[in-house]
């Protein structure tokens, strides 16, 4: 889909991209101060909220109400808080309350080795076959370029299994399972990395299934189950607008061969091909922590999240002018491709895409 583009293009493609990056951190002020300031007051009132009615949480309706608050919660703090802020979106606030170095969110995930396998890996190999980890993470093959084993017949299943323990298998990324089982791993780097993610499970599990349930006191049992749901909905709901802005049918991916001389405006336009967006109203986009403008997350991914809606109409005119894709749809589409592609790809074959060497 970019043979078409010249040398100039190219050149003239990143200029453009980076004078609208520029336009627009430089414009950076109270607003976008007042709005992250104000999603995490809503944040925390619904934590509060929804630990606070499931202290009755033997009553039906105050689980279910509890539940719901706090899953809310848990979703806007996994997605428009904590993976924003420990992308950087906020550091230009100088603010060490929400700044992508203390932050730490309410994940199992460590977050410096978050910001590894997801800020430093994934952005700069996005899409890249054996760079960008985040390409079936690991188990999963959902490109005909992935060799294919038959392990893979059983992947619808393994999907459903990390959607529903997602926070976990964010939590392994950084290990890069393939190297630990080829031996090629450095076992202490491992090890370190194993305990750390065993402290902030721990973490996280006193607070969800010990500490909260026991202050419910007679209603331990119904708050330890709240908190239990509330944690794998959000698992399913970060899974899922992940996996559409990644996955859907026509989103490419590319050969390791891609990165030779790799020029910015060849790194631009392999974020837009590479990426797609999940279309739909503002609170769709808040409780996708923008997420559903994952193209403009790729190309600017420590530009606030605020600010994506405001720049999708400009980045997709580019696209238009260039004759380059810009993949979007409704969330039961990009939801219906991303399933597709799981389920084809279990079985052997498939078409490789043009883009993929």
């Amino acid at each position: 889909m970019t043979d078409h583009l010249t040398t100039a293009d190219y050149e003239t493609i990143a200029a453009e991209l980076d004078a609208l990056r520029e336009e627009i951190m430089s414009g950076l002020g109270e607003r976008d101060a007042s709005y992250i300031h104000r999603v995490i007051r809503w944040q925390r009132g619904l934590e509060i909220g929804g630990r606070a009615l499931l202290l009755a949480s033997s009553l039906p309706p105050a689980w279910l109400a509890g539940t719901a608050t706090l899953t809310v919660a848990k979703i806007l703090e996994n997605m428009e808080i904590g993976h924003n802020v420990m992308h950087a979106q906020w550091d230009w606030m100088r603010d060490t309350k929400i700044h992508s170095t203390t932050w730490e969110w309410d994940n199992v995930s460590p977050a410096e080795q978050w910001k590894h396998s997801h800020n430093f890996v994934h952005h700069t190999f996005t899409n890249v076959l054996g760079k960008d980890n985040d390409v079936g993470y690991g188990i999963l093959r959902v490109a005909p370029e992935q060799e294919w084993n038959p392990a893979h017949l059983a992947q619808p299943l393994y999907n459903l299994l990390l959607a529903m323990f997602f926070e976990y298998g964010v939590a392994l990324h950084d290990l890069e399972i393939d190297k630990v089982w080829d031996g090629t791993a450095d076992e202490e780097v491992t090890k370190a990395k194993l305990r750390a993610i065993g402290r902030k499970i721990a973490r996280q599990w006193g607070k969800d299934y010990l500490a909260f349930p026991l202050l419910s006191g007679p209603q331990f049992l119904s708050t330890l189950s709240a908190n239990a749901t509330a944690n794998v909905a959000r698992n399913i709901w970060a899974h899922m607008i992940i996996f559409c802005g990644h996955f859907p049918g026509d989103v490419e991916v590319f050969g390791e061969e891609r990165l030779d001389g790799e020029t910015k405006g060849e790194w631009y336009v392999r974020q837009l091909c590479g990426s797609a967006n999940i279309s739909g109203g503002s609170l769709l986009h808040l409780m996708t922590g923008n997420l559903s403008h994952q193209i403009e997350h790729h190309l600017f991914p420590d530009m606030p999240s605020n600010r994506y809606a405001e720049i999708a109409p400009r980045v997709r005119a580019l696209c238009d002018k260039y004759d380059l894709p810009y993949h979007t749809g409704t969330l039961s589409k990009q939801v219906t491709s991303t399933w597709k592609k799981i389920v084809r790809y279990a079985f052997p074959g498939g078409k490789p895409s043009a883009t993929a060497s």
